[in-house]
């Protein structure tokens, strides 16, 4: 279990794969700073967890470099350190590209990479105190697409790249790795308006050599494993975590 005393930031926490982030960390003993502008989402997740002094909650907007230096000030002032960023917040505008309009892909690029960027350049002087990891969430998306995917496919590509070029400018002091999820359910870890109970057919299992679609748990225990001490000598990589689905090849 990890240190009471440590803190992980988690961005786009308050849904998703990010929800299930927040509560892992919790559970281990982290405390955790979440951000999302998700207000509707936060207030559930800070009256569901019921997780005390040990959660923070704010409505950051990642690509907005202000209101990322505002989110991790307070993030310091409660916790005073940071030992853990999991920069998860992402956002996809998926449309023919003769229609995505610059200012679609721009907002793409502005929470996905742009985010990324921005909340490691804010921590970096906190993670470096402390040893620190960075865990940014990227996707199967970076090494193959779907058709009407380019500003989504473009931003993951970008942050697989990002977090390599970070494990060697900040290394030694701090980590910097990246996983990248293929098909992970999250219809039911949504806020309450938009829950939905999951439903996969045999086809959709039969897809991953695995048996089955992914859950958030798969994405948070890397994650936990990443941001230990047992993954000291990690860094600079990314993970494909993804049922085996991107080896398969489908022929219909």
């Amino acid at each position: 279990m990890a240190n009471a005393k440590k803190t992980a930031v988690i961005t786009g926490g308050a849904q998703g794969i990010g929800l299930c982030l927040v509560k892992e960390f919790l559970k281990a003993g982290y405390n955790v700073a979440c951000a999302d502008p998700d207000k509707e989402a936060g207030r559930e997740l800070m009256s569901g967890l019921k997780a005390g002094k040990s959660l923070f909650y704010s409505a950051c907007d990642v690509s907005s470099e202000r209101s990322v230096e505002q989110f991790i000030e307070a993030a310091v002032k409660k916790f005073k350190d940071i030992d853990v960023l999991i920069n998860n917040a992402g956002i996809g505008i998926n449309k023919p590209i003769t229609d995505l309009s610059l200012k679609e892909w721009n907002r793409v690029i502005g929470v996905n990479l742009t985010g990324t960027f921005l909340c490691a350049k804010y921590t970096a002087k906190y993670l470096e105190k402390t040893n620190g990891v960075i865990i940014n969430t990227a996707s199967t998306r970076a090494i193959m697409s779907e058709k009407n995917t380019e500003a989504y496919s473009a931003t993951k590509g970008g942050i697989v790249a990002l977090t390599h070029a970070l494990a060697v400018s900040l290394g030694p002091g701090i980590r910097v790795n990246c996983i990248s999820p293929g098909w992970i359910e999250v219809s039911d870890w949504k806020k309450k308006k938009d829950f939905k109970k999951p439903l996969h057919t045999e086809e959709d299992k039969s897809q991953h050599p695995a048996g089955r679609v992914g859950t958030p748990y798969d994405i948070a225990k890397l994650a936990l494993f990443l941001a230990s001490e047992d993954a000291g000598f990690i860094t600079g990589q990314n993970y494909v975590v993804d049922g085996g689905m991107t080896k398969k090849m489908i022929y219909v």
